[in-house]
């Protein structure tokens, strides 16, 4: 988590300037990507740590504005078990239920990691360990949802093991993998689906958050924002950004895609291959 709030503030500055020194200089949007029904980007809304805000403001909201979420559980959550269900009927209405580990196991190196347990830290782990963990992830998923495809949250963006790293072992049990640190992906051509690029908001307004996603739309390529708390809980953005935010892609079909990963990564892999 540390990478991603670092680069936030980062993040809605390089958009916001970007959309002013374009509208400025009167340049053209870059040629866009072959999207769906012919939007001019596509916008990922993917919410981590099966938080109980999730389920109780940011789940509504969505379905109040038919929009499909991607929610990565990490399954030993008490919010997974205790509320089991709800997930299932996200799940049935159309989200997404995404891996973000069994136990959300983060690097506890560096000075803002006083959180992370011994029993969570990374670095003490192997790759063995944490592939066949996140593998099992999947079976849960499948138990829970009936899934048979699946995408990937790596907590903290961190994936070192004591001995080595375990995220690039994994790739054929994916769709897409979301590992990197960035806003908007700058080149959908050379886009590696096994290390997407997102933007973890924390505080960020409404107006930042849409700023974000017309940066995507100028590109014509695809902006991925991972919430946490929504209105409460950790890493939090107000329900009135979040809101803000659904209301201006509900607003804007027309030209922004906003689908779950998985399907989004679904198109991406079918575009590669459609000169085969």
């Amino acid at each position: 988590m540390s990478m991603w709030r670092t680069c936030i503030g980062i993040c809605l500055l390089v958009a916001c300037a970007v959309r002013g020194s374009a509208f400025a200089a009167g340049v053209d949007e870059a040629p866009t990507y072959p999207w769906p029904n012919g939007t001019r980007a596509a916008v990922s809304l993917a919410y981590d740590d099966a938080v109980p805000s999730q389920l109780d403001t940011a789940l509504p909201a969505l379905d109040r504005y038919g929009l499909k979420g991607s929610f990565y559980l990490t399954l030993s959550a008490d919010t997974v078990h205790s509320r089991l269900p709800e997930w299932r009927a996200a799940a049935h209405n159309g989200h997404e239920l995404g891996n973000h580990s069994l136990f959300h196991q983060c690097s506890a190196t560096g000075g803002d990691r006083a959180w992370v347990s011994p029993a969570q830290d990374l670095d003490t782990m192997t790759v063995a360990r944490m592939q066949a963990e996140v593998v099992l992830g999947n079976a849960m998923l499948h138990a829970i949802d009936g899934s048979t495809a699946f995408t990937f949250t790596v907590p903290c963006g961190d994936r070192i093991t004591g001995d080595g790293d375990y995220v690039d072992g994994l790739h054929d049990h994916f769709l897409g993998i979301k590992v990197g640190a960035g806003a908007v992906v700058p080149d959908m051509r050379q886009l590696d689906r096994m290390a997407v690029p997102i933007v973890a908001p924390q505080g960020s307004t409404g107006v930042e958050l849409i700023a974000l996603v017309e940066a995507a739309g100028r590109r014509g390529t695809m902006v991925n924002i991972t919430f946490h708390g929504i209105g409460a809980d950790h890493l939090s953005v107000s329900s009135e950004a979040h809101e803000a935010l659904l209301a201006f892609l509900d607003a804007h079909r027309d030209r922004y895609w906003t689908a779950t990963f998985r399907d989004q990564m679904r198109w991406i892999r079918d575009q590669s291959h459609a000169g085969d």
